[in-house]
């Protein structure tokens, strides 16, 4: 493997500064951004997503966002097609991969080589389920497999669709043995982790989600989204501010209920992601973590050092 074809993959918890690292390596090292957001990919939702577009100025080249219309429920067969392909694109003009983002189960399905079968929609399935409590479904998934973090359960409709993977699987077990790791993790990539302290992450959640709101029109666009014929439900569906704003702006919810509830949502996300990242740790990934506020030239060598 040429240098040039290594991974360099930058993770930490939101609202820890991934996307400029992620920028100033690219433009220190001939690279392109490949996003490993889930719900960076759907178009229109910017401010709620945190996209910083203008960061990558117009040098940068970026995949993985806005490639999915809003409403769409992209996963992670589609993320990891859409990724290699990108990958190979990358890899093929000579340039230096640079995979960034939070979602860490796209970021160590991506490096572990994992390649997925599509797993179609099971109508019949889904009217089984479609009375069930969230509870029910949880209970259901359980006994279907280990649950290693709660995205899977935050909703309904996502509880119902993991089912109806694991039943897929269940019926196809041909299909699931691609379900597995090809790749090895320390030859693939070299993993660079954000540092951030518990509080000071906490401070700039906080303060990020008050910008969003006051200067950044968070809720203008989710009014837009729901506008343009977005049903509630499938912003709802994306959790976190699309959940909480179109709960607002639907009459669910009050503004005080939506920003206290918002806040602590971020926050419980954060603890979430960095529980994953440690959790790569302990299976075989080696993150270096540097502190989230080194002078940017100091991070770029500490990088180069790296390779």
């Amino acid at each position: 493997m040429t240098d040039n074809a290594r991974i360099i993959a930058i993770v930490g918890p939101t609202a820890c500064g991934k996307t400029a690292r992620g920028v100033a390596l690219a433009r220190a090292l001939d690279g392109e951004i490949i996003s490993a957001d889930s719900r960076q990919v759907y178009r229109g939702m910017d401010v709620g997503t945190g996209k910083d577009l203008a960061e990558y100025g117009s040098d940068v080249a970026y995949h993985l966002i806005d490639v999915a219309p809003a409403g769409h429920k992209y996963n992670l067969f589609e993320y990891l097609r859409d990724a290699r392909d990108a990958l190979d694109d990358i890899r093929l003009r000579h340039r230096r991969p640079i995979v960034v983002g939070g979602t860490g189960m796209y970021v160590e399905a991506l490096l572990n080589g994992i390649r997925l079968p599509e797993v179609p929609r099971n109508e019949a399935l889904r009217k089984t389920l479609a009375d069930k409590s969230l509870a029910e479904l949880t209970e259901m998934l359980a006994a279907m497999k280990r649950l290693h973090n709660t995205t899977d359960v935050d909703s309904c409709a996502r509880a119902i669709r993991a089912i109806e993977i694991e039943t897929f699987y269940a019926e196809n077990p041909q299909a699931a043995a691609l379900a597995k790791a090809e790749g090895n993790p320390a030859e693939n990539a070299m993993i660079i982790g954000l540092d951030i302290p518990r509080d000071e992450r906490r401070r700039r959640i906080s303060e990020r989600m008050r910008r969003r709101f006051d200067d950044e029109h968070m809720l203008d666009e989710v009014r837009r989204l729901l506008a343009s014929g977005i049903p509630p439900e499938n912003l709802i569906y994306y959790g976190l501010e699309y959940k909480y704003l179109t709960r607002h702006a639907i009459g669910e919810i009050t503004f005080d209920e939506m920003t206290s509830g918002l806040e602590t949502a971020i926050h419980q996300f954060a603890k979430r992601q960095m529980t994953w990242f440690r959790g790569m740790e302990r299976r075989g990934f080696h993150i270096e973590w540097l502190p989230y506020d080194m002078p940017a030239a100091d991070f770029i060598s500490a990088v180069k050092s790296l390779l």
